[in-house]
């Protein structure tokens, strides 16, 4: 009966320490899991910010060249009023200029 008892008890601690180890193995899968997924938004939020960052740079650019722009061609019709008062005839203007002025775009 001893010898029984104690193969009973070994195959005991084998089965308990065989569990032991899948649920400890599962239970840091599952803490780990949470940890990479945290990892790949931290990523995801940095990236994002950096694209909104540039995009506010680019939009802040855009409007600034455009407001040149609308300079620029007040100016070139001001000087081409006063070149026809004057009784000069401008050179005709670049074909994009043409195409903006007629489609506006």
């Amino acid at each position: 009966m001893g010898i029984a008892g104690a193969a009973v008890s070994l195959m005991g601690v084998v089965v308990t320490g065989w569990f032991t180890y899948r649920g400890t193995r599962t239970a840091a899968a599952i803490a780990a899991r949470p940890t990479a997924e945290q990892n790949q938004f931290t990523v995801l939020q940095a990236t994002v910010n950096r694209v909104d960052r540039e995009n506010t740079e680019l939009r802040t650019r855009q409007s600034r060249l455009e407001s040149l722009v609308r300079a620029c061609t007040w100016t070139m019709d001001r000087w081409a009023r006063q070149m026809y008062d004057n009784g000069i005839e401008p050179a005709p203007p670049h074909p994009l200029v043409e195409e903006h002025n007629r489609t506006g775009v």
